[in-house]
């Protein structure tokens, strides 16, 4: 949710005033996608945990449960391969909105020709790229 984040825009007319520029895009459902596909899936080995553990019995008699546990964990895989993807596909589309050159080129102070706009830093996305090989 990228439109609401304020982002702080020197107004070089009038030095005391600054103006805020918003943000745009929203890319919240792919992560909250990945996030809750993630939970579910923990839930899911915590169940499985217990069947294996505590129920063995029940689980090596009875010849449906583990069909049914197969088709369910290749459902999870399927769609944690799904999730993956979106997550990647949103964190592209979130470098692409704050990238330096981008913000610059939605400042209107920086439109000037005798102005030189430049970015102080470059943003650090290396812990947002693990998230997504995870």
């Amino acid at each position: 949710r990228l439109y609401q984040i304020p982002f702080g825009m020197p107004n070089c007319e009038d030095e005391s005033e600054a103006r805020t520029l918003y943000l745009v895009g929203d890319f919240s459902a792919p992560a909250e996608f990945f996030v809750t596909l993630g939970v579910f899936s923990f839930l899911y080995s915590m169940a499985a945990l217990v069947l294996y553990l505590r129920f063995h019995s029940l689980y090596t008699e009875n010849t449906k449960l583990p069909f049914t546990d197969f088709c369910v964990t290749v459902c999870f895989a399927f769609f944690w391969l799904v999730a993956a993807a979106a997550w990647g596909k949103g964190l592209s589309d979130v470098k692409a909105a704050t990238r330096p050159s981008t913000l610059i080129s939605a400042m209107g102070v920086c439109q000037g020709e005798e102005v030189i706009c430049s970015a102080g830093t470059t943003p650090a996305m290396g812990l947002a790229n693990i998230s997504v090989v995870r």
